[in-house]
């Protein structure tokens, strides 16, 4: 999801819950706020339904029941493209950049990171480190080179596009790829660093947009489509990663 900054309202009142759809046993998450319809998103988390707050169980029921091959469909679908997690030990395999590394532990050593050479990161934690550690280290491996990427990206479009943020900052957000504040503040999720390029310069370019167009309006997606012309394939494609827009 990509998202404007906006003022901040009364938090949500939230449940979990499970439903039966297609006699499957699926669990949700039930957000009650002060909105004026039924909302349905299925993201990392699983399905979130959210209603406004006097919403009828009969009408969240029969919402449910009216999207419930759509619900399992997309259920479905975002597992089976979900990447797997992540094993924290010696020769995993670490996605950046769409492409695989393989994870090589190496002796403690300080005062230096951990480094890409050729198709290895090295992670200097040592060689009978715990996950938790070596989970620790790559994480900041990630976002250093999140950042890199992202702000090579910003040089590369921002010109392009006539607009100059006011800053690019790591996100860490659950359900959100990127976002853009009235202020020229960009933000961006560092696991977006793990993506084909071409994805990652989708959500760059989505969001630098929000500097000319403060919407999803159809100007908004002229700007969008000014320099990335196959967004649409490209926001199909995030949406396999799991995180819906």
């Amino acid at each position: 999801m990509f998202g404007t900054s906006r003022q901040r309202s009364s938090p949500p009142i939230i449940e979990q819950r499970t439903t039966r759809l297609l006699d499957k046993h699926i669990p949700y998450t039930l957000k009650r706020s002060k909105r004026r319809s039924i909302g349905l998103r299925i993201d990392d988390c699983g399905l979130t339904v959210s209603v406004p707050l006097r919403a009828s169980e009969k009408w969240l029921q029969s919402v449910l029941q009216e999207k419930a091959s759509w619900v399992v469909q997309k259920l479905d679908g975002w597992q089976s493209k979900k990447a797997p997690a992540i094993e924290w030990s010696d020769g995993a395999r670490i996605p950046f950049r769409g492409e695989e590394f393989v994870l090589r532990l190496t002796p403690k050593a300080r005062g230096v990171m951990s480094r890409l050479r050729e198709e290895i990161l090295l992670v200097p934690v040592g060689l009978d480190a715990d996950v938790a550690h070596i989970e620790k280290s790559v994480t900041q491996w990630y976002r250093i080179e999140a950042l890199r990427v992202f702000e090579e990206c910003v040089a590369y479009f921002a010109p392009l596009m006539k607009v100059s943020p006011s800053a690019i900052k790591l996100s860490s957000a659950r359900t959100q790829w990127g976002s853009c504040t009235v202020r020229g503040v960009v933000r961006l999720n560092w696991q977006l660093v793990k993506m084909p390029l071409h994805l990652i310069d989708y959500v760059v370019v989505h969001e630098l947009a929000h500097l000319v167009e403060m919407n999803h309006s159809a100007a908004f997606w002229r700007v969008v489509a000014s320099v990335c012309p196959d967004y649409k394939q490209c926001r199909k494609e995030l949406h396999g990663y799991g995180v819906a827009e």
